[in-house]
């Protein structure tokens, strides 16, 4: 093999050297128009619009606004529309938040309408959680930081003594004891937002608080074939439990740590972390690894020596993407929370073993639970055997020749320290692999035969600066005339 970190040279001259791409949250302090186009050109690969925080009406003009930022940047940035799910939220607070102080005392109180939340009294937005408390029960508000114990409960309020203070903004959400409430997923909100968002076109939807392939499957259902990427979010023990059936009905993942970290043993959270994302890497599922990566950005202008150790310890994991929320939502200065994980990010690359990592991957796993088409295992078959060809040939760059991604994806469970490139003819595809690992996506106009494929795939990257004459690249490529679409021919091709 010559794979090498030294490899990723090639990457770095053409403006790829970052390969672990970024999902930024967007929210009140980020979502005109001029900050997206900061942010974007920061190196935001991937948008997340919450569902959970406000109207449809604003989802949908924060989603028009991206749209419009990433035109000039001439850059495919994705749009993943985040469903609430089951969460229970409470009323929102006051701008800038309250802080609740250490065995004071708060009143959880059923919420209605408009109501709002302050230092005194916390609606919460679920119509039988307050009826269903008992004294001594543990209550998590937002990412677990803030914990109360309930004194006396009633029918309509709750009395509780905080046992664990700190500051809360926005829609935080409430953790009762776990199997209090039965909670399904997805919800008929989600349902309801689910229709919004495709209809808007988002590129992929999360879906919250998954417990069972099942799940996936009635969002599936809901979406149609044509649906957009669902992304399954692992915040549950359950979800864990039941990860390879769960991934074999989704097209990625999400290591949702604030909510795990609630829901499971919180030292099992980083094991948890390591164990998602080489799972669904095997699978070829691009993972998203989330929440309080650089939480002291909200506030702070630089993140601490620990956050910097977490988000590259996440890329040595493997991760397809980092994910900033409330930093980039409400942070102080989302555009530098993004310029700070994408150093961090590049940095941690330098030290990646891509080596290793693509030798001790093995073959890619098969979505058995779904029944596997023979051209999912060939493209499987196919790309294993790019990656061995592209480091014998000492290959200047893989070009991923892809309709729907699949093959694109396929090639980056390997990550190969040289840059990989997907050629498609289609924009939405484009953004979907905004967040697959290490892939520049190209789109080129569609082309009736495999050799007029291969050499304009080829002159795209050419055109890009990303190889020159006398480079060889590794095509991946299938016949366009196939009824059954299937990239099934790997091409070691020199650019002249």
């Amino acid at each position: 093999m010559s794979y090498s970190p030294a490899a990723s040279g090639a990457a770095q001259a053409a403006g790829i050297a970052r390969r672990t791409k970024i999902v930024a949250t967007i929210g009140p302090a980020s979502d005109d128009t001029a900050t997206l186009s900061r942010m974007i050109a920061a190196g935001m690969d991937m948008a997340r619009l919450s569902l959970a925080h406000g109207p449809v009406d604003e989802f949908l003009g924060r989603l028009e606004r991206v749209r419009s930022a990433t035109v000039p940047a001439g850059r495919y940035v994705g749009i993943l529309a985040d469903l609430p799910g089951p969460k229970i939220r409470s009323g929102s607070f006051r701008e800038g938040g309250v802080y609740l102080v250490e065995d004071d005392y708060v009143d959880l109180v059923v919420g209605e309408g408009d109501m709002t939340s302050d230092w005194q009294q916390i609606s919460v937005f679920h119509p039988d959680l307050i009826a269903s408390l008992q004294p001594g029960d543990r209550i998590a508000i937002g990412d677990g930081g803030t914990v109360l114990i309930v004194e006396e409960a009633g029918a309509t309020r709750a009395r509780t003594r905080i046992v664990s203070g700190g500051r809360l903004q926005g829609r935080p959400g409430v953790s009762p004891p776990p199997n209090r409430l039965n909670l399904e997923t997805p919800t008929a909100d989600d349902l309801r937002f689910l229709e919004a968002a495709i209809t808007a076109g988002v590129d992929a939807v999360a879906v919250s608080f998954v417990r069972s392939a099942a799940d996936m499957e009635k969002v599936r259902a809901a979406a149609g074939p044509a649906g957009p990427m669902l992304v399954a979010k692992i915040e549950t023990q359950e979800a864990v439990d039941d990860l390879e059936a769960i991934i074999a009905v989704s097209d990625g993942v999400m290591v949702a740590r604030g909510d795990l970290g609630i829901r499971c043993s919180l030292w099992d959270v980083p094991h948890y972390q390591k164990h998602i994302i080489r799972t669904g890497v095997s699978y070829g599922l691009p993972v998203i690894t989330a929440t309080q990566m650089l939480e002291s950005m909200i506030h702070a202008p630089t993140p601490t020596r620990a956050e910097v150790s977490d988000v590259a310890n996440a890329v040595f994991d493997g991760t397809s993407a980092l994910m900033l929320s409330a930093e980039t939502a409400i942070g102080h200065d989302p555009v530098a929370a993004i310029v700070a994980m994408a150093a961090i990010a590049t940095r941690a690359e330098r030290d990646f073993d891509y080596r290793g990592w693509g030798r001790s991957l093995g073959r890619q796993q098969q979505r058995e639970a779904a029944g596997t088409p023979a051209h999912a295992r060939i493209t499987a078959a196919i790309s294993a055997a790019a990656w061995l060809a592209a480091g014998d040939s000492d290959a200047a760059a893989i070009i991923a020749c892809t309709g729907t991604g699949a093959t694109a994806r396929a090639i980056s469970r390997f990550r190969p320290a040289i840059p990989v490139l997907a050629a498609t003819p289609y924009e939405a595809t484009a953004r979907q692999l905004a967040v697959a690992w290490g892939i520049t996506p190209l789109v080129v106009a569609p082309r009736s035969s495999t050799d007029d494929i291969t050499w304009f795939a080829v002159a795209a990257a050419v055109e890009r600066g990303i190889v020159s004459a006398g480079d060889v690249v590794a095509v991946l490529v299938g016949s366009p005339a196939d009824p059954d679409p299937t990239t099934d021919m790997v091409r070691l091709v020199r650019v002249r």
